[in-house]
């Protein structure tokens, strides 16, 4: 036994002094940075991967940078943009080989450190997505920050927990006003009148409270935008009934304000914006929360419709007004304080609300000007949205306004909450076929709104964009584990 042991210790000294390349020596960190290898020097030629700081430092870097990628995230931003942002944050903190994966609920990150040390893995589940614009805007000025040098990391995580743990800018009945007010807008925007504003604004008052009052008893969300819908058709069936409303009041302009509330809170662009990118797997997470939650839409719609039926009370879908010059004004008008009352629901800093105000404006003005030219809604609709991109990737160059915020809230007098509501009611009343093609032609602008919005931000940050953020976004590649 003891020679054929012997026999075999030699055979394998002769292959590593004929293939030195395959003698693999463990090498390790000292405390300082320094690596040591059981006291011996490295082998010559033999790749040891790249030069990183110590463990602790490592840990505080990608614990840096997966929460900020937990609000970023949370926020409604792209995966892309999320892992750019991410990776150049490790970069900073001396991680030049790390990768992001990104799902729709969970971030993944790793930091490779060759031959040298074993890799190091994080991560952290994304367990709210509450928006608050306010905390979006300071997580990139703390960024800027950071990369400007004027923090260290320590300093960074310390004002990085203030930021997360803040609570709101706004008082909550700040927000509920202001979803309130953006129904209002949103009825005058559609033709509705000061009459079908003011109930549109107190349905959704009435509708945000409720809301409320269900997300603090764990409802789940399906269930809050189902009580949602219901409530704000219900609502209007029953002032109908009662004969409440004055004559010519058109009540389903009412429930279409209502609904464009409710698709508000739906990250259509970033869905798209994750396909198009090539992060599927997220995509397909963003659609399905989408098809759920606007089912969850269609349900109270037809609900409160039946039972409006049931009694005899029935209010179909108006047509268009006749345009005019003060109409349109008005409109387009409309539409800027719709986007700027979102852009305040959403917690935004005050600072942000004419910017937001502004463009939305702009972008319906645009989508206007194409409808009168008989361009089609979907047409119209892509055009304006990639505008509005363009907009906002250029308000972010030159005043760091966050492209999030003029994108949401500038998408919002956009959003097919009409249309959404026409083929809700054809499927409740009308009948099946006509009800699908007019629902497939609200999915249809929705798909133009969040590709245009996306082609807008890609082609202004390609004007001047800086080759570090380019190389960045390389690195971040759409065929990562998971994508």
């Amino acid at each position: 036994m003891a020679s054929r042991f012997g026999q075999h210790a030699r055979r394998l000294l002769r292959r590593s002094a004929a293939f030195p390349e395959r003698l693999h020596l463990v090498h390790h960190h000292n405390g300082d940075g320094s690596e040591h290898n059981n006291g011996k020097l490295p082998i010559p030629g033999l790749p040891t991967g790249p030069s990183v700081p110590d463990d602790t430092r490592v840990q505080q870097v990608l614990d840096l940078a997966i929460r900020v990628g937990e609000v970023l995230l949370s926020s409604g931003e792209g995966v892309a943009e999320t892992t750019a942002i991410m990776l150049r944050l490790a970069d900073a903190g001396g991680l030049p080989a790390c990768d992001v994966d990104i799902t729709f609920t969970s971030i993944t990150m790793c930091c490779h450190r060759g031959m040298a040390a074993p890799p190091v893995t994080t991560m952290r589940l994304v367990r709210y997505r509450s928006l608050d614009l306010t905390r979006l805007a300071d997580v990139e000025r703390l960024m800027q920050r950071l990369h400007r040098y004027e923090l260290d990391l320590t300093e960074a995580a310390a004002e990085l927990e203030e930021i997360t743990r803040a609570k709101h800018p706004y008082p909550r009945w700040v927000a509920t006003m202001a979803w309130a007010f953006m129904a209002g807008s949103v009825a005058l925007l559609l033709g509705g009148g000061w009459v079908a504003a003011g109930v549109a604004l107190g349905a959704t008052a009435l509708m945000d409270r409720i809301g409320r009052l269900l997300n603090r008893l764990g409802l789940p969300i399906f269930f809050q935008q189902l009580t949602g819908a219901l409530v704000a058709t219900g609502l209007t069936a029953m002032l109908l009934y009662f004969h409440v409303l004055p004559e010519g009041t058109r009540p389903s302009l009412v429930v279409a304000a209502a609904l464009t509330v409710l698709l508000s809170g739906l990250s259509v662009v970033g869905a798209a914006r994750d396909g198009i990118d090539g992060f599927f797997l997220t995509a397909a997470g963003r659609a399905a929360e989408i098809a759920m939650l606007s089912s969850a839409l269609l349900a109270g719609v037809v609900l409160a419709l039946k039972a409006a039926i049931h009694f005899n009370v029935e209010f179909a879908v108006a047509g268009q007004l006749p345009g005019s010059t003060g109409s349109t004004v008005l409109q387009v008008i409309s539409a800027g304080l719709a986007a700027a009352f979102f852009a305040l629901a959403g917690y935004s800093p005050v600072r942000h609300l004419a910017a937001a105000g502004g463009t939305g404006a702009a972008g319906y003005g645009i989508y206007l000007i194409l409808v009168h030219l008989d361009f089609g809604p979907v047409v119209a609709t892509g055009v304006a949205a990639v505008v509005l991109g363009g907009l906002a990737g250029l308000l972010r160059r030159f005043t760091n306004v966050p492209a999030l915020v003029i994108t949401l809230a500038g998408i919002t007098p956009l959003l097919p909450g009409l249309t959404a509501y026409r083929g809700f009611y054809q499927l409740a009343v009308t009948g099946v076929t006509d009800g699908l093609v007019t629902v497939m032609l609200a999915l249809a602008i929705g798909g133009a709104l969040a590709g245009g919005v996306s082609l807008g931000e890609w082609t202004t940050s390609k004007l001047g964009s800086d080759p570090d953020e380019t190389r960045a976004v390389v690195t971040s590649s759409p065929g990562a584990p998971g994508q």
